[in-house]
């Protein structure tokens, strides 16, 4: 039988708790091999980003091309692509190698509040990674900076976005609803099909360091493992959940601490 692989394309966060740290993390929590592509290296903790160095373009391509030309990839995470010569770097090696999955969560603030996408950098992810991604990932910051509008208030408002995200060329648009209020988290699910609101109770933990980057990596790992994607899409959630629910359990920094990726082991 087969291992499921998948590749997480992203920044590294020093502190462990985001970016490729927690994407293997969650690839090794759901019984996927992991394998990674780091396109920048951050000084980070729990408080904050202190400098982010990135890696060049060629070398990034150079990584992409050693891990594709090998291992059978199932499916693709992208993260941090700081700068648009590294979005362009990306981009062209997904192209070369066509793997069968890519989701793409456009990182763009830590939760620290720290920006981690140059500004130039935008236009570049909508024209050259958007098109190429299966599921596109945004929180609602996230949405509204991609298309240069405000932040949704309304379902409405929600809905019409990921559409217009939609039109960008990515097959379906998962608008994450942390940054929302309320006793409920909601996360819209957009595709041709329609919206699909996705519920989960809100958790109150100041432990949220890495949750976007968490679900988006448990979306790619349920589709290594040959999932359909709302299928993956619902195991990655209440993957999530479980993991901020029991975040509470670290004492790890003076921030906003991690949360809890092995919570099934210990």
């Amino acid at each position: 039988m087969a291992t499921p692989v998948a590749l997480t394309i992203a920044g590294s966060d020093s502190s462990g708790g985001a970016g490729i740290q927690a994407d293997l993390k969650t690839f090794a929590a759901l019984g996927v091999y992991g394998a990674s592509v780091i396109t920048a290296l951050t000084a980070q903790n729990t408080k904050g980003v202190s400098g982010i160095h990135v890696v060049p373009a060629a070398f990034i391509t150079a990584q992409l091309d050693a891990v594709l030309a090998d291992l059978d990839i199932g499916a693709v995470k992208i993260g941090m692509v700081a700068e648009r010569s590294a979005i362009e770097a990306v981009a062209a090696g997904l192209r070369k190698w066509a793997p069968k999955h890519v989701v793409l969560d456009p990182v763009m603030v830590a939760t620290s509040g720290d920006r981690l996408l140059a500004a130039d950098a935008v236009d570049a992810l909508r024209t050259k990674l958007i098109p190429l991604a299966a599921i596109l990932t945004p929180n609602l910051p996230e949405a509204a900076a991609l298309l240069d509008v405000p932040v949704a208030t309304s379902e409405a408002e929600i809905e019409g976005q990921g559409r217009k995200l939609l039109a960008l060329g990515c097959r379906a648009v998962l608008i994450k609803g942390g940054h929302g209020q309320g006793s409920e988290s909601i996360d819209y699910l957009i595709d041709a099909n329609g919206v699909e609101p996705l519920t989960a109770p809100r958790i109150a933990t100041d432990n949220t360091h890495g949750t976007g980057c968490s679900l988006s990596s448990a979306i790619a790992a349920g589709l290594a493992k040959g999932d359909d994607l709302a299928t993956a899409i619902r195991s990655a959630k209440a993957f999530v959940n479980a993991a901020i629910a029991a975040a509470d359990r670290f004492a790890v920094g003076h921030g906003h601490g991690p949360v809890h990726h092995f919570h099934r082991f210990y």
